[in-house]
């Protein structure tokens, strides 16, 4: 079925351990975007860019038979930029600049034939702009939304209005503690379900995911690396993934999800291994399987 992919697009100045990279291709829209086409093929992306955007970019959306007709370019004006510098444990990052650009006025107006669209993956955006997508569409059949800190900070009230609205909520461990007020990460997870989601999936870095829902827990590996090159885009790669595995799905349940969950750690796994979207551009699902099933051995005693 088809996918409607709702975020930011940037260029990432992003500086690690390992290395360091200027004006690479980013975004939240963009990763989930890419990482979603291994599995649905027919994907349309939401999202604004200036005209510095330029055409390798356009066509790398493009050869992965994304829908860019939503995308917004605005003559005379940039792209959103930001910039950072993890520290070595990879786990923290400092943040260098956020210029918005055009992404300052971003106003996502779903066209009328994408409105229909059964499958919706919010990207990391404030949520007032999230609430105005869910205005917009008339058919959903399951709704993934991603959120961050600064939303639980400055605008919550928007925030749990659309958790409410959302079928699966993702958000990484911390954020699931301050969003509940509860340092206990199952307790936490427990009282967001009862905020509305009927999904929750708590991202843990390198320590891997949980999925909540129908009373159940499943516990997700982080593939083993030796070398991380760029974090960024993770955590987008992976809502990627997962939404784009669902929307081939024949139903949607707790079993169908925990595949889903694996099959977006594979993703996340891929894009680490290089800056930018260079570690998911060029997979083969023969590649994505086969990573896949060593996912599965890592938590197999059989």
């Amino acid at each position: 079925m088809s996918l409607l992919v709702v975020g930011s697009v940037a260029f990432d100045s992003v500086e690690t351990p390992v290395d360091k990279i200027e004006k690479a291709l980013g975004g939240s829209a963009t990763f989930c975007s890419v990482a979603s086409s291994y599995f649905s093929n027919d994907v349309k992306m939401i999202g604004v860019v200036g005209e510095d955007f330029g055409e390798q970019n356009i066509q790398m959306l493009k050869n992965h038979k994304v829908d860019i007709s939503g995308l917004d370019i605005v003559e005379g004006e940039k792209t959103f930029s930001y910039g950072c510098v993890y520290r070595d444990d990879m786990n923290i990052r400092d943040t260098l600049f956020t210029e918005l650009n055009v992404f300052e006025k971003f106003d996502p107006i779903i066209p009328n034939e994408m409105r229909e669209i059964p499958f919706l993956l919010l990207g990391n955006i404030m949520p007032a702009l999230q609430l105005k997508v869910l205005d917009q569409m008339t058919n959903l059949k399951f709704t993934v939304c991603d959120t961050m800190n600064l939303w639980i900070d400055i605008t919550l009230n928007d925030l749990l209005e659309v958790i409410k609205r959302v079928d699966l909520l993702v958000v990484n461990d911390s954020e699931v503690k301050m969003l509940s007020k509860d340092s206990n990460l199952i307790r936490a997870s427990k009282k967001v379900l009862e905020m509305g989601p009927k999904y929750l999936i708590v991202k843990k870095g390198e320590h891997g995911a949980l999925l909540f829902g129908e009373g159940k827990i499943f516990s997700a590996p982080a593939f083993p690396l030796e070398t991380v090159f760029d974090p960024t885009g993770a955590g987008d790669s992976f809502a990627g993934g997962f939404t784009g595995f669902l929307t081939n799905s024949n139903e949607i349940n707790f079993e169908t999800m925990k595949k889903a969950v694996l099959y977006g750690s594979t993703l996340a796994s891929f894009c680490v291994e290089k800056f930018s979207t260079k570690g998911i551009e060029n997979l083969s699902i023969e590649t994505i399987e086969e990573r896949f099933n060593e996912f599965l051995k890592l938590s197999s005693v059989n």
